[in-house]
């Protein structure tokens, strides 16, 4: 199997516990070189030979990087990915993508012009328990859906001084959890007709939005996405209506919380819910049956990468679906401004 050595730009919460231990669990890829102002010797044991450097540019630089992964707060992912891809190299980008639709668009025809790859971190495709709501979806069991909810719900009442919580572009709920279950609306039911989005400032002293509601319309089939900051006792995580009979799926997948107590993928156990939060499907008759949730797969994504790089495969995640998800946000921001419900074709109608 050939190697590909994989530079990774930011060492934060999402380097240090989603990327750099999932590309360090994937055969054929060796994560080589982090670039990071925080990153400290001591804190990279589990990634023997690899280089630190201040800057991205020794990993621009350097002919034996192929891929380059951006996990840096959300405003630098554009003139990150683009040096990137400027500089020849295969590249994947932590989501959000980027922070408008025109910057995505610009770097997918950059990366088709270079003739490398470019994908996005869209992670929580690989969750358990949304690719197990995705298999009771397609296989028709509850008839045609026409509602969809899906929660992404925490209690963290403090205000952390952090950039995700600060006031500057890319910060607030909406960016962070949003773009999770904006895509996984889009996997199932293609763009929206519409989006109608309400946002709010939930916890004392925040400066960005910490909650939201949105409404995609896709015709037949409605999808409710919410996120709060101050849900101490959250309800279901997805509920799915049909015409057939309903699926009702409580609990978060536990790859995260594995991820940082130290856990890798395949370790024993690696991915698997806790029964008591299996889903439910309650048929149209009123009978229950229990759906195991099949297990979660984060490497699943950085093996995607790996075939991409050396086989020419697909990617995992087409940029092009990551710039539908930029699309949505974009709408669902100046829904919210305009108290506005907008088409995505561009008219607009109110509210209500």
């Amino acid at each position: 199997m050939q190697q590909y050595s994989v530079g990774l730009i930011g060492y934060g919460l999402g380097g240090a516990t989603f990327h750099a231990p999932v590309i360090a669990a994937v055969p054929g890829l060796r994560l080589a070189r982090i670039a990071s102002r925080s990153a400290r010797a001591e804190t990279l044991g589990a990634y023997p030979g690899v280089q630190l450097d201040d800057t991205p540019q020794a990993m621009l630089d350097d002919p034996a990087i192929a891929l380059v992964v951006v996990c840096t707060p959300n405003f630098s992912h554009y003139a990150l990915a683009k040096a990137a891809l400027l500089a020849g190299k295969h590249v994947v980008v932590d989501k959000p993508f980027v922070l408008s639709s025109a910057e995505g668009d610009e770097l997918v025809a950059l990366a088709r012009q270079q003739g490398v790859q470019l994908s996005v971190f869209q992670n929580r495709r690989w969750d358990g328990d949304f690719l197990t709501l995705r298999q009771v979806v397609t296989s028709g069991e509850l008839g045609a859906v026409h509602t969809y909810r899906a929660h992404f719900d925490r209690y963290a009442p403090q205000v952390k001084a952090r950039w995700k919580e600060g006031a500057q572009p890319g910060a607030g709920v909406l960016w962070d959890l949003g773009s999770h279950l904006i895509d996984q609306a889009l996997v199932l039911f293609g763009m929206p007709r519409s989006v109608t989005a309400h946002l709010s400032k939930q916890r004392d002293g925040a400066q960005v939005e910490d909650a939201f509601e949105l409404v995609l319309d896709f015709g037949a089939t409605k999808a409710v996405l919410h996120a709060g900051a101050l849900v101490r006792e959250p309800g279901p995580r997805y509920q799915v209506h049909g015409t057939q009979g309903s699926f009702v799926k409580h609990g978060i997948d536990p790859q995260e919380a594995a991820l940082k107590l130290g856990s890798r993928p395949g370790d024993a156990g690696w991915g698997h819910d806790a029964p008591a939060d299996w889903g439910t499907i309650i048929a149209a008759d009123g009978s229950r049956r229990t759906v195991e949730t099949i297990p979660g797969a984060y490497e699943a994504f950085y093996r995607g990468i790996y075939h991409a790089v050396a086989d020419g495969a697909q990617v995992p995640v087409k940029p092009e679906e990551a710039v539908d998800v930029v699309r949505v946000i974009e709408l669902a921001l100046r829904s919210h401004h305009e108290r506005r419900t907008i088409d995505v074709t561009g008219g607009e109608r109110s509210a209500g």
